[in-house]
């Protein structure tokens, strides 16, 4: 299976992202962590905030992917993302005062703060954080 590789297309608003061969891909969705090989059965899922592994022949490269939406097929994947930074690309103080401002949000008064979009706010800049580390 190592040998064999598959189209992986990564696609933002603002940009092509990534366009290489691929060996394999791990991506977080709405229904759970995934990886994804040459001959994956067609489906379509959505993403969730969280760390893109992409395993090209040569080696591996992390990022950051936010929510999108990707399509599988056995020779391609095609992600639309939202938003999706190398780690390079991260300002980590940026990051660690958006963790601080998403956890006073959550940890203070709930009346008027839309509780979900702290959460996700929260989850990104962790995923930031982690990749600079």
């Amino acid at each position: 299976m190592a040998d064999k590789t598959m189209k992986l297309e990564i696609m933002c608003p603002d940009r092509n992202f990534y366009t290489g061969e691929v060996t394999m891909a791990e991506f977080n969705t709405t229904e759970g962590y995934i990886g994804v090989y040459p001959e994956h059965i067609p489906l379509a899922v959505i993403l969730s905030p969280g760390v893109l592994v992409i395993h090209e022949p040569g080696g591996e490269k992390k990022a950051a992917l936010h929510s999108g939406f990707a399509k599988i097929m056995k020779d391609k994947i095609s992600i639309f993302a939202e938003i999706a930074e190398w780690p390079d690309e991260i300002d980590e103080n940026r990051a660690r005062e958006a963790k601080i401002r998403a956890e006073r949000r959550i940890s203070g008064d709930k009346s008027g703060i839309d509780l979900q979009r702290a959460e996700i706010a929260l989850k990104k800049s962790l995923i930031r954080i982690s990749l600079k580390n």
